[in-house]
């Protein structure tokens, strides 16, 4: 058996790690991201969208990847859907 906690009882897979990787760029900057100039994901957009609405902000449909996370970031901490941990 898999020592990860979140293991898929159905399939016995798993995503991620029991602990962030050293060095994964959990915490870099957006800025500095490979692929941070390419377009906002569906993911991203969806989201944004959420918190945007929420917060009664309107942003642009043409962000990049860098500039979606940094509204994400910015957003979450503004709102009640995400908790502080």
């Amino acid at each position: 058996m898999s020592e990860h906690s979140d293991q898929d009882p159905r399939t016995g897979e798993t995503l991620g790690a029991p602990a962030p990787e050293p060095g994964s760029g959990l915490d870099r900057d957006p800025d500095e991201w490979a692929t941070g100039e390419e377009p906002m994901t569906a993911a991203q957009r969806s989201y944004l969208d959420t918190l945007a609405r929420e917060a009664g902000e309107e942003l642009p449909a043409d962000l990049t990847k860098a500039e979606a996370s940094k509204h994400i970031d910015r957003l979450q901490d503004r709102s009640d859907r995400v908790g502080d941990e």
